[in-house]
């Protein structure tokens, strides 16, 4: 349970900093980056499997490429997913602000993951 919790927060520092990193991505403050990346999380587990199932040949016909437009897409939907149930708490104003804001979160996310020890 701490585990997932660490995680969160590692998630939400990581949205927050992307957002004030990245032009185009705006989080309103701790609560609206909590939110966010509740969104993010619901579209990562429920919609990014089967839309990478369904882009599987666009995957090998760019040699993995194609991840960077999925990861900019689900970005850009927690986004509007958030718009719809949270408005105001993050936006994401277009495709190549979504696109960096998803390489620079999975960058931070991923430095700040290797910070928190393995409970091991």
């Amino acid at each position: 349970m701490v585990r997932i919790l660490a995680r969160f927060l590692v998630n939400a520092l990581a949205l927050w900093l992307t957002a004030q990193v990245v032009p185009g991505v705006h989080v309103s403050g701790a609560g609206g980056a909590a939110l966010a990346v509740i969104a993010f999380g619901l579209v990562n587990a429920l919609i990014r499997p089967l839309v990478t199932c369904l882009t599987l040949p666009l995957f090998f016909l760019t040699l993995g490429l194609f991840t960077f437009v999925i990861n900019a897409l689900m970005f850009w939907l927690a986004s509007v997913l958030a718009g719809v149930f949270f408005p105001g708490e993050f936006l994401v104003e277009g495709f190549w602000a979504a696109f960096l804001g998803a390489i620079v979160m999975s960058i931070i996310s991923m430095v700040l993951s290797v910070l928190i020890p393995d409970e091991s």
